[in-house]
């Protein structure tokens, strides 16, 4: 059992899971989930230099690419979704590729991450350019398909960052920066879109939001650049005028309306 990755290993907490009830069975969930956040706070060195990377691509008109297969791949692609409405970004300059193509975001298409020459296609098919930052994301992080999208990036002279929950990852090799929080054994023996997929997230929040607010996108904690395209983020907006210029509700949304919602241009005002 010692040549067992540690993402496929048994957890000794849950291993009679399922002859408890409903109320044992999430507490030893939240006891799990519990430890991810501690994982992730010992890689936060390793974070703070990807982002610091991430960062200099931005400011060089390059972009930030994740790649996963799977949860990972999920997880990088609603990463990326999220970044255009939150800081009025292109879609172009965080971007998520899954592998196994769209379809695998709503199927599972498990094969697909077996593919060493399919992850390098995928990396040539995206337009990545040498100023990007090409970010591989694999629980055991011996994925054949994140390994050619990480050795062709690298042989392209991109920078890559490897996530993975495995310090015995195959990515590592191919990654300028490693990023391991090493979050256990699983509730359930090798089911990764646990606390694997819960770190993962927690990593690549890290990676979007600090690279955006080393690039000015917030005042002080206040997300500035979001696209107001719905009833409910016009009021986030309107609250945030409200609260930074101190003037009313009713007033901040006249201001934001005659600068056709857009945030920023409505601050100058003040």
């Amino acid at each position: 059992m010692d040549k067992v990755i540690l993402t496929e290993k048994q957890n000794p907490a849950s291993i009679n899971i399922d002859s408890l009830s409903s109320r044992e069975i999430v507490e030893i969930i939240n006891n799990e989930d519990q430890k991810v956040a501690l994982a992730v706070r010992e890689t936060l060195d390793d974070i703070a230099k990807a982002v610091d990377i991430i960062t200099k691509s931005f400011q060089e008109d390059g972009h930030l690419l994740y790649f996963g297969a799977g949860t990972s791949g999920r997880l990088g692609v609603l990463d990326a979704s999220e970044c255009p409405p939150t800081f009025s970004v292109s879609p172009d300059m965080v971007r998520g590729y899954i592998a196994g193509g769209d379809t695998a975001l709503r199927f599972a298409v498990e094969g697909a991450e077996d593919s060493f020459e399919g992850g390098e296609q995928d990396l040539v098919n995206s337009g990545t350019i040498a100023k990007d930052v090409v970010v591989g994301i694999s629980a055991s992080g011996n994925a054949p398909y994140i390994l050619g999208v990480l050795s062709k990036a690298q042989a392209l002279n991109i920078k890559t960052v490897g996530i993975a929950c495995n310090k015995e990852a195959k990515i590592k090799q191919y990654s300028d920066v490693f990023i391991c929080p090493e979050v256990g054994p699983e509730v359930i023996t090798g089911s990764t879109r646990m606390k694997a997929g819960t770190a993962q997230k927690m990593v690549l929040n890290m990676l979007t939001t600090a690279s955006m607010i080393r690039l000015g996108k917030t005042y002080k904690n206040y997300m500035i650049d979001l696209n107001p395209t719905n009833a409910k983020l016009k009021d986030r907006a309107t609250r945030i005028l409200s609260e930074i210029a101190q003037i009313s509700y009713e007033e901040a949304a006249e201001v934001l309306i005659r600068h056709n919602w857009h945030l920023r241009d409505a601050l100058k005002k003040f």
